[in-house]
């Protein structure tokens, strides 16, 4: 009984392969492109792409990986296990301290390898989780899970110039999305700096909320399957914290991107990269709990609904 109330790994394996598959795509991109084409790095090679890497790990994998620690100690159900996720967890929050990462400066750090071990850390957890117990059944696909993958198609949608960047490419330079997107095109900086590219080539703090987002859609199926309640609620909690956050950056960027850049606007949304006391972070925090409360009252962490995974 105790194992079959255990949460599968299926979502957990989505994740991970979504986020490496990004990592790939930044080592490539960053290895072959001189640093004047990207965004505040130096160096060139295999180096550059390694720090950038480390740097990605850092954010806004640390931020996911807290979360994937969570529901592989969660299968595993031992001790040792919750220990391990927990120091995984304390190693990955780092990335919260001042001056760990600094948009001014995206080259790695020796700092950036707190974070990167909590990630390696997390990692590990989880492929012990899938020897010793294997992947497990998943839920029966339902009407929420359709508007779990909907929602992730438009996120992608809307991030297309940021997938292209992260590939090295302008999605600018596309027939007919050329009519949509800005990317190539020089356009007045908005933050003081010389005029760059509308969108500049490499990774961008829109594409990792849009990882952040579809992470949290992804990963919103597991707390139901959870043995323990306050766990549940815990889990659902961060993770629709993580889903606002990451909406709202996305947001962010597009808006400065596609319309402060193209002139159809002229009120910037500020950065919301890092926490503090103002009206949008209060926003942010108040659809969190709405969310929450949402997720709660119709019973997606509810024990009678609450069925594991073998």
């Amino acid at each position: 009984m105790e194992q079959q109330r255990r949460p599968g790994l299926t979502e957990t394996l989505i994740v991970w392969a979504l986020l490496a598959a990004v990592a790939v795509a930044a080592f490539a991109t960053y290895s072959r492109l001189p640093p004047e084409e990207l965004y505040h790095t130096s160096g060139t090679g295999i180096e550059a792409g390694a720090s950038r890497v480390l740097v990605f790990l850092g954010y806004p994998v640390s931020i996911v990986a807290i979360a994937l620690a969570t529901i592989a100690a969660a299968r595993l159900a031992t001790r040792p296990a919750a220990v391990a996720a927990a120091v995984a967890a304390a190693l990955c929050a780092t990335i919260g301290a001042p001056g760990v990462i600094d948009q001014a400066d995206l080259d790695a750090r020796p700092v950036n390898a707190l974070a990167g071990a909590g990630v390696a850390l997390a990692l590990a957890l989880t492929l012990v989780a899938l020897v010793r117990e294997g992947v497990g059944q998943p839920p029966p696909f339902g009407r929420a899970d359709l508007v779990r993958a909907l929602g992730a198609v438009a996120l992608l949608l809307v991030g297309l110039p940021w997938v292209f960047a992260e590939l090295g490419f302008y999605v600018s330079d596309v027939p007919v999305l050329d009519r949509f997107f800005l990317a190539k095109e020089v356009v007045p900086s908005t933050g003081g700096e010389p005029s760059l590219h509308a969108v500049h080539l490499g990774r961008h703090h829109g594409m990792d909320g849009v990882l952040l987002a579809i992470s949290a859609l992804v990963l919103s199926r597991v707390p139901r399957q959870l043995a323990s309640r306050w766990r549940a609620v815990a889990l659902s909690s961060y993770l629709a914290l993580m889903l606002v956050y990451g909406l709202a950056n996305a947001l962010q960027d597009l808006w400065t991107e596609q319309l402060v850049k193209r002139g159809t606007v002229s009120v910037k949304i500020p950065s919301l990269i890092r926490p503090d006391a103002s009206w949008a972070w209060a926003a942010m925090v108040g659809a969190t709990l709405l969310i929450c409360l949402a997720v709660f009252r119709v019973g997606r962490v509810d024990p009678r609904q609450r069925g594991g995974t073998s």
